[in-house]
């Protein structure tokens, strides 16, 4: 029972130590890897590790790197590869990676009650692919670190964000013919290496469906 105890304790600690600072540490630990250190040419700006993004919080710090799974780093790896042949300059830039559940619990409570719960996952429903470290939000940058104009920001939750109907949106000036063409360059690059597009947002790739990621991995908490 004492060592029960114990190890229940410590954990807790650890979990609260993931919660409120060195998450590189708690994701190594959980087995997963880190994307930039595997190639240091990937760009990355998590947007929820600073203020701007749409909650307008930081929900998470602690963290250098671009952790997801081994699968999913390596797909990540060979879309800036595709990437590369075609424009040496660019770079994919990751705005979100692996997020554990506790950031996830976060992001819900801020939304809950307001016109934002479509856009984050519930986590009484168990949680994304995100939540698995199998899911990446991505843009691409130029050589001045610039990203290319894709036609709405990043988490910017309306038509023009949707893929699905791109040459309407064109048609009807929502977006330009050259946003189209940077959207479907990086949808290139990320499906060639195995990603997974979803509607309504050009920048969400997935490594694999919602359940290869239940039946091969565990939630990151």
């Amino acid at each position: 029972m004492r060592f029960l105890f114990i190890s229940l304790f410590l954990w807790t600690a650890f979990l609260a130590q993931a919660q409120t600072g060195d998450l590189d540490t708690y994701l190594s630990a959980q087995g997963l890897v880190d994307a930039k250190k595997l190639d240091h040419s990937l760009q990355m700006d998590l947007k929820y590790a600073t203020t701007d993004n749409f909650l307008g919080e930081k929900v998470y710090d602690g963290i250098s790197g671009i952790w997801l799974q081994a699968e999913a780093a390596e797909k990540l790896l060979k879309a800036q590869q595709y990437l590369k042949q075609i424009h040496p300059n660019y770079s994919i830039i990751v705005y979100d990676a692996t997020r554990p559940m506790s950031v996830q619990r976060k992001m819900w409570n801020l939304v809950r009650g307001t016109n934002k719960t479509n856009y984050v996952s519930n986590p009484a429903n168990g949680g994304g692919l995100h939540n698995y470290g199998m899911a990446v939000d991505v843009s691409i940058v130029d050589e001045n670190g610039i990203a290319l104009p894709m036609g709405s920001d990043f988490d910017y939750f309306g038509m023009e964000a949707h893929i699905n109907k791109e040459e309407e949106l064109v048609a009807s000036g929502k977006i330009t013919q050259q946003e189209l063409k940077n959207r479907r360059l990086l949808r290139d690059v990320m499906t060639r290496a195995g990603f997974r597009t979803i509607l309504y947002e050009w920048w969400h790739f997935n490594a694999v469906t919602k359940a290869q990621a239940q039946a091969k991995y565990k939630l990151v908490e």
